[in-house]
């Protein structure tokens, strides 16, 4: 049970909310988001939250901008109404992948929102699995980045009953270690690499895979699919390559088109996701994915940030799984 603490879903996870809040044994609280015809937006707590531990759930996924400004005005709102303690939660970081300049004149625009969080009044930021870990510091407020990786893993180990063939995928060079994670939760398997070079922005073209995947079950794992070009390039190379199948694990699932007819058409016999971003009904209908919901980890996550207990502890809920 957790007391003087209020539970807010804006427009992106409302059934996560949900179901983080029945976890809990709470109701989520009641609020307002009104769009004015000029495209302002208005975003409010119905009861009051003076004197209250705040918590508000939202992804900044698409769209994205319209999602960014609901938590800033509602974290606002919050903030005028004397609330004791604002923590975002927040399942899908968007703009995570603008962390840096890559070249002249660019802008670092997940510091730039990172700021805009602070400045709106938010005590607290939870993530889950952040594109780069540096963007913590971006944040002048306290920032938990937490992995959806042992989750994954779970899942993976209650559809997998034989491991010996199971070989993990990193999709590029900077997954690997998020590919050893997984390979340790799997029974320390091995691991192999998919060496990737791109034409351009938008062609991805693998030129070699490194380790042993001819006759294996081969997992990649990502912490995002986005238009899935780059999945579904290294998933036909497993496959050309001889493995005997070819599944994933990814974090969040952006799906930006033309995501669906790739996946639709790809080699991939299962995609693992999350709910960090609530899934288009068109991918539910596919066959391929399947949900792994975030609730349990989330709701365990508040519990314990609201009896300041250390946020470690929650990934042995999945150890005792394995």
């Amino acid at each position: 049970m957790i007391e003087n603490t209020v539970i807010f879903s804006l427009s992106a996870n409302k059934q996560l909310t949900a179901d983080i809040a029945k976890r809990l044994g709470v109701e989520v609280s009641e609020n307002v988001i009104k769009r004015f015809p000029s495209g302002e937006i208005l975003c409010e707590p119905v009861e009051t939250v003076r004197g209250k531990v705040v918590f508000i759930i939202q992804s900044t996924c698409p769209p994205v901008n319209d999602n960014l400004m609901e938590v800033l005005i509602f974290a606002d709102a919050c903030r005028r109404a004397s609330a004791k303690e604002i923590n975002l939660i927040v399942p899908y970081f968007g703009y995570a992948r603008q962390d840096r300049k890559s070249k002249p004149r660019e802008p670092i625009t997940s510091a730039l929102v990172a700021h805009l969080i602070s400045t709106a009044g938010i005590d607290r930021v939870v993530t889950v699995n952040l594109h780069a870990a540096q963007i913590q510091g971006f944040f002048s407020c306290l920032v938990d980045d937490l992995s959806a990786v042992p989750l994954l893993g779970s899942a993976i180990l209650e559809e997998e009953k034989d491991l010996s063939n199971v070989v993990v995928v990193s999709p590029d060079h900077g997954g690997v270690n998020r590919a050893r994670d997984l390979a340790v939760i799997l029974g320390n398997c091995p691991i192999a690499i998919i060496d990737k070079r791109r034409k351009s922005t938008l062609e991805p073209e693998v030129m070699n895979i490194i380790g042993e995947v001819a006759g294996k079950d081969c997992y990649m794992i990502d912490d995002i699919i986005d238009t899935g070009r780059s999945a579904c390039v290294g998933a036909k190379a497993l496959k050309d390559a001889g493995a005997k199948s070819v599944k994933m694990a990814a974090v969040h699932p952006t799906f930006s088109d033309p995501c669906y007819d790739l996946i639709k058409e790809s080699a991939f016999d299962r995609i693992l996701v999350t709910d960090s971003i609530p899934l288009d009904e068109r991918f539910q209908k596919l066959g391929k994915v399947k949900v792994i919901s975030l609730a349990e980890m989330l709701s365990e996550c508040i519990y314990r940030i609201v009896h300041d207990a250390p946020l470690s502890s929650i990934f042995k809920i999945y150890q005792k799984k394995q």
